[in-house]
Parts: C-alpha cells; structure tokens; sequence
C-alpha cells in the first residue's frame, strides 16, 4: 500500500511537471512570435462599391458610395463638353458596365487610375453645365460615406467663363499629396522606378527600347467578349520586355507596368527623356460590326498622309485617348509644336520603316498578317522626332479568331519571339552602321 502511495505521489509530481515544462515551452514559444517582424500589408484603398445618376436635364444628381470619405477636386473642359473629378487612388469595386448609360445632363462617365496614388472620374455632357453642389457625407446611420455632385445646365458663356485659368487638367494638390504618400510607405513602393521621371543610365552603353501598351486606366480601348484591350496590351507588352531583357543585349523601359492612364504626350517624352533607341507602341484593332469583319496585325508607322481611310480613321481614334482621360487638349505644350517641325528628320522616319518591315518579315512567320500590314497615318504616340517609332496593331479584338490568338499564351509567346528577332536584326544593322566607338 505504501509502496502504490509512493508511486502515486511520484506520478503525480511527474504530471506538474511536464504541465509546468509545457507552459514555459509555451511561453518560449509566444515571446519568440512577438520578436518575429510583422508581415508586409499591401496598402488599403478606399472602395467604391456603387455610383449612380438622378435628375433631369436641368439638373443631375451624381453619388459614389464608398467606405470612407475622401478629398475630391473637379474641373471643367470644352469641346467636346466634360467635367474631370480627381480624387486619391481608389478601388472601383462597380458593377460591370457602370457609366456607359447616363441620365439628364451626363451622356455618360468613365472612371480608373490615372497615376499611382490618384484616381479620376470623368463626365461627358449632354451640353454645357456647372457643378452647382458637391460634398462628401461620412458613414452615418448604416449608410455609406458618399461623394455627391450636383450639376445644373448652364449657357455656353457662363460655361466658358468658368474655365478658370486655375482649373488645369493636372492632378489637384489633394491627390498629388496623397500620391505622394502612398510612394513614401515601404509597402506601397514599386521595385520599378517611375519611367517618365527616371534618368537614362548613361554608363549603360546598351540601347534602350521604350514598349508603350496602349490605353490604361479609364481608357479601356476596344472591348469585346469581356475582354479589354488595355489588359490584352499590357500583358503582351510585359511579357515583350521580359523576353528582351533574357538576352540581356538591350534596356527596356514601359510607358506603364499597371492599369494607368497615361497622356500620350507623356507616352512620347519618355522616350525622348530616356533618348530611346526605339519605341514600340501596342495596341489591338477592331471595327464596327456594320464595317464587315477583318483580321491579323497591323504595322504603323508615322506619316503627315494616312495610306487609306481606315488607317486615317484608327489614327483619329487613337488621338483622342486623352479626351477619353480628361485632357484638355487645346493647351498643347510647346515641345508638341517642336514635335510637328522636327518632323522633318528624314533619318528617324528612314529608320522606322526600316523597322516596320524587318518586323513585318518575322511576323508572318508566327502570326497571321493584315492583307495590307505596313500603313502609315498620323499618331500622336508615334511623333518623337529622334526616337525611331511603330505602333503595331496585333490583331482585330473583333474578330473571334484574332481575340483567340490574343488571349492565347501560345501564340503570345510566339509573336513576343518574333517581335525580338526582329529588334535584334534592326540594331545588328544599325551597329554595323554606326561603326565602332571609340
């Protein structure tokens, strides 16, 4: 008996202990949790979860509900008649299709980012209007916090009149500010520079090609099917630049990495910022259901005369991406006049035809052609005077066949493949050209 009592004693003593061990395991293990760093947070955008429109033609009512208030500025812009909101980054969470329709004074609205760290809104006018009323409500009552505008119909005049010189299309002090404090958070800053704002490596003797995919932001570009130019671009556009920069014989930088908008006079001052070797604008072609069905890529290059009317045409649809992104684009910059007389330069157009058809060769092999794949007309992206320039067009999103191709990483890997055969066979012989440097 005493021996079992001895046992019992010793069994129990056993079990506190281990329980003892066990919590200061536990507790060694809970100190060592609390020195870990805590993991990375991707910054929180405010969420627009729904816009819509009220009012007549007289006066029109439009409201984003959103998770919590934001800063806002707007300005106005005529011919054609808009209004611009630009407001801090933010993650439009609408349902598809939000915008197109519109009511009273508002034809209709587009919305997305126009920078990192800033997002806009854009009005097209049924006719000349004015913001009368415009405030944001904070979260109350289980509602929403809510940007609300309130535009009433005014005469051209007074329209006119409210063009103020501070109203300028660039990005208010509220959003710039918050653009530049969301680069200032380590979490929220991009492993790539800024290309418009970067400097060209002058030790790196290597030539530097620029790749522009089209459209961004709230330029969707062509849509068919669910897909959206813009994303069909970038994702061919990206994956161009990681297949020359494998070979390691050229520097690459893109006018846009994400889904931004960026002005074309921006498009082109990269590359002219960065003294480009070569620029290579991306887009996809579609045409109108009444205009019949056509397929296979497109190669532009700059010209005052458009080869055709359908070359004119795509040209004056291009250009006017930024009225699409709210650009007032009756204040030019000087350096675009400088642009239209330089133009004159007979060796960059030379050496972009050059490219035009080297490209077209290696194409065929790989993707199926226009019946007529070399034109030419007067893009706006393609108007740097010293930085050889094609805009290539990869195929006709509304053509079934052509949108299978696009949306294929197949045949996206084989046209990229192409495309650099093509960069290597223009610049073997413009090195050979140029001779050795000293």
């Amino acid at each position: 008996m005493v021996g079992r009592a001895n046992h019992r004693i010793l069994l129990g003593f056993a079990l506190l202990c281990a329980a003892a061990l066990a919590c200061a395991g536990a507790t060694i293990v809970d100190a060592t949790a609390e020195q870990a760093p805590a993991p990375i947070v991707a910054p929180s955008f405010p969420v627009a979860s729904e816009a819509r429109l009220a009012g007549d033609g007289k006066q029109t009512r439009f409201v984003l509900d959103l998770d919590k208030a934001i800063p806002f500025r707007a300005f106005a812009l005529a011919d054609p008649y808009r209004v611009v909101v630009d407001i801090p980054q933010v993650n439009f969470q609408l349902t598809a299709g939000t915008g197109a329709a519109g009511r009273g004074l508002i034809k209709a609205f587009r919305y997305g980012l126009v920078m990192p760290g800033g997002s806009r809104i854009v009005f097209d006018l049924t006719g000349p209007a004015k913001i009368s009323n415009s405030y944001v409500l904070d979260a109350a009552n289980g509602q929403p916090a809510r940007l609300v505008l309130e535009f009433q119909e005014v005469d051209r005049t007074t329209f006119v009149q409210s063009l103020a010189a501070q109203s300028r299309p660039e990005l208010r002090p509220a959003i710039a500010d918050a653009a530049a404090s969301a680069a200032s958070t380590p979490e929220a800053k991009s492993s790539e520079p800024n290309p418009a704002e970067s400097k060209p490596a002058t030790t790196d003797p290597r030539p530097l090609i620029v790749i522009d995919p089209g459209h961004g932001g709230l330029d969707n570009g062509t849509q068919a099917d669910g897909e959206s130019e813009k994303n069909l671009v970038l994702a061919f556009g990206l994956a161009l630049r990681d297949r020359i920069e494998m070979g390691g014989k050229y520097r690459v930088v893109m006018t846009r990495t994400d889904d931004t908008f960026i002005p074309l006079a921006d498009r082109v001052k990269i590359a002219r910022t960065q003294s480009a070797a070569l620029f290579v604008s991306i887009h996809a072609d579609s045409l109108p259901r009444r205009e019949g069905d056509a397929q296979g890529a497109t190669i532009y290059t700059l010209s005052d005369r458009a080869t055709d009317a359908e070359a004119e045409k795509l040209a004056d649809a291009e250009n006017k991406a930024d009225a699409i992104g709210g650009v007032n684009l009756t204040e030019e910059p000087t350096e675009v006049a400088d642009i239209l007389i330089d133009l004159a330069q007979r060796e960059t157009r030379t050496f972009s035809n050059r490219f035009a058809r080297l490209l077209a060769g290696e194409m065929k092999n790989t993707a199926r052609m226009y019946k007529h794949p070399l034109k030419s007309a007067g893009f706006r992206v393609l108007k740097a005077p010293d930085v050889p320039s094609v805009l290539v067009e990869l195929g006709y999103v509304s053509n079934k066949s052509d949108l299978e191709h696009l949306v294929s990483e197949n045949w996206r890997s084989r046209t990229v493949g192409s495309m650099t055969q093509a960069i290597d066979a223009f610049f073997a012989k413009r090195l050979a050209t140029a001779g050795p440097t000293n």
